[in-house]
């Protein structure tokens, strides 16, 4: 069997999601409905917002279903009644198993890292945070657990020590587009064997995690290492940002996202967080081995600039030399 002879439902919501669906159409695939989030008030206007992946469809006139409730009988009917060969998941909820089942060939989904390292929500963050050289993405069979089912197809690719998380995001987020195509067409053919994700194992590798990102996350512990910084500022950029405050003088701190920098090796006496600018060109940051020289930043309730941008709209005397 071909692939344009395969009935596909697609299920995915962000913009990770719309790179593979229209890469299976342009292909000629028959993906006889799209599922997404249901529309959600967003921005500060608060409008109702339609997913990117619907976008998608709508422009290619495909059906879309936006159930609140995966495990709800008339939705779950509506499913069967498509009569869908194939599913395929691309950023989208964990199914229960009344859905995944449905599909003749299964139902596979497509993860931002080389499984079975980072099962989790956000695999391509947390490969920067902890200074991985390479990544890549896997498409694997739906199961009963998160991001555990047999693996299909796997593509590597290097991670670069100034890559930050948005940049690695694009690079996958083609690379999966081609690997979704590839194992959909192969799955078509029967020429495919899905291996237990124990085969991509070795004996003492350990197993590392990538849950969701959560607020603490983000917060700049100055007392570390100048590189393990380096990597959270743009393991965390542009989204969510990782933060940091700035102490006023008469009480009080100043929230500020850090999306660029860069780490310097020296040894000093500052206590970790203290800073030194010359309030034109440089701020730098005071780290456990050195300092961290922050390129790019942007103050609570204020927009994105570089430092020098930055250092000339605040007062010095406003604020204690340091960061907390």
């Amino acid at each position: 069997m071909k692939i344009e002879d395969l009935r596909i439902v697609y299920l995915g919501t962000p913009e990770f999601a719309v790179a593979p669906l229209e890469k299976l159409l342009t292909a000629g695939s028959r993906v006889v409905a799209v599922i997404t989030a249901p529309d959600r008030p967003a921005g500060r206007g608060r409008k109702i917002k339609c997913s990117p992946v619907k976008q998608v469809a709508l422009a290619h006139s495909l059906p879309v279903l936006q159930p609140e409730n995966l495990k709800d009988p008339v939705f779950v009917e509506k499913l069967k009644t498509l009569g869908p060969d194939l599913q395929v998941v691309v950023a989208f909820r964990m199914l229960p198993e009344v859905v995944w089942r449905i599909p003749r060939l299964g139902t596979f989904n497509l993860h931002a890292s080389l499984l079975p390292q980072y099962r989790g929500a956000a695999p391509i963050n947390h490969a920067i945070i902890n200074g991985e050289k390479e990544t890549g993405v896997t498409t694997f069979m739906i199961d009963e657990q998160i991001d555990t089912g047999n693996i299909l197809l796997r593509e590597k690719t290097g991670i670069s020590h100034e890559e930050t998380a948005g940049q690695l995001h694009d690079k996958l987020m083609v690379l999966g587009a081609d690997l979704v195509l590839e194992t959909a067409g192969r799955l078509a053919r029967g020429d495919i064997r899905p291996r237990p994700q124990a085969d991509f194992m070795t004996g003492d590798e350990e197993l590392k995690k990538a849950p969701k990102i959560r607020k603490e996350d983000c917060l700049i512990r100055w007392d570390r290492p100048g590189e393990q910084v380096y990597n959270l500022i743009r393991g965390l950029c542009p989204h969510p940002g990782a933060h940091t405050h700035l102490v006023k003088k008469e009480g009080g701190k100043v929230l500020c996202k850090v999306f660029a920098s860069r780490a310097e090796s020296r040894l000093h006496h500052d206590e970790p967080g203290k800073y030194h600018s010359d309030w034109k060109h440089y701020l730098k940051v005071a780290v456990s081995d050195g300092y961290l020289h922050i390129l790019s930043l942007q103050q609570e309730g204020k927009r994105r600039m570089d430092i020098a941008e930055f250092l000339a709209g605040i007062s010095p005397a406003s604020f204690r030399p340091r960061f907390s």
